[in-house]
């Protein structure tokens, strides 16, 4: 992978600016002048073409400046797209529960974007966008729509990836039906605020697979919120996790850049006396940041 520089391309563009995504489609045909058509990958690729008319030290503080920097079409920076800059629609504002994340390795997980809802998919599902660089501050993360808080996990802002803490868990010994449930544990290091997964419970089976955030603690005791007055009587064994488990869907939104290339030379033009205008300038998404 080639050098990274984590700065925006200024935004300031002539009218005019344009962009659109394309798919890597392998298209052959045959004697008879059948179409033969392969998937080459199966995320969207975007190419800009932009133009600058600025007074000569602004374009040349900022264009000029972060071309240099790049060495021309060597390293990559971020591009904010103003019709595409969100996981909840166009530019809505993020939500924890707005796209199914993508499992990295265990309690790693990458931000995404699918496109093109609204009507049947194709067999290989809606494409994705794969989000490598989210807007620092803007990540929200949740596990069975439940929003989990910022304290139980880490973003990496220059690779979209996020990374819940550690597991914590608890063996469960006993469970109380009431309008908030209480689980009896033992000595433990959860706190108010964890989100839980209850497994593996005899007698008060309804409460297996459910998540729910804490909302009291005691030495030996948590309290969550899940009615348990219907339920069956607690008899045995069951245990808790803070990390997600086997079938539960993770989800995540956030804003974010896509990370691009410039793909052509930088040409300046002479508009008046203290006014330059750049060429036009092609830059492409990179998928390798």
């Amino acid at each position: 992978m080639a050098e990274f520089l984590e700065e925006r391309l200024p935004v300031g563009v002539r009218m005019g600016a344009s962009y659109g995504d394309e798919y890597a489609v392998e298209i052959t045909e045959n004697a008879a002048g059948a179409e033969f058509r392969r998937l080459v990958t199966p995320f969207p690729k975007r190419r800009w073409s932009v133009e600058y008319t600025q007074a000569t030290s602004a374009l040349w503080d900022n264009v000029v400046a972060l071309y240099h920097r790049a060495y021309g079409t060597y390293a990559g920076f971020r591009v904010h797209c103003i019709d595409d800059n969100s996981t909840n629609g166009r530019a809505g504002q993020p939500t924890a529960t707005d796209q199914v994340l993508a499992l990295v390795s265990a309690g790693v997980y990458q931000l995404q974007k699918e496109y093109g809802a609204g009507a049947a998919a194709l067999a290989v599902g809606l494409p994705k966008r794969t989000l490598f660089k989210p807007v620092a501050g803007s990540a929200l993360f949740s596990i069975a729509n439940i929003p989990i808080r910022n304290a139980d996990w880490t973003l990496d802002s220059t690779a979209g990836r996020i990374t819940h803490a550690a597991n914590i868990s608890g063996v469960v010994t006993g469970i109380s039906k009431a309008a908030q449930a209480v689980i009896t544990l033992g000595a433990h290091a959860l706190s108010v605020g964890m989100a839980v997964h209850v497994s593996g419970v005899a007698g008060m089976t309804e409460i297996n697979g459910k998540r729910a955030l804490i909302t009291a603690v005691s030495g030996t005791t948590i309290t969550v919120a899940i009615n348990s007055t219907s339920y069956g009587t607690y008899t045995s064994g069951g245990a808790v996790n803070t990390r997600p488990q086997a079938g539960e869907v993770v989800r995540g939104g956030c804003y974010f850049d896509i990370p691009a290339r410039f793909n052509s030379h930088l040409e300046i033009q002479h508009i008046g006396a203290d006014v330059r205008q750049s060429g036009s300038l092609e830059i492409v998404e990179l998928f390798n940041p």
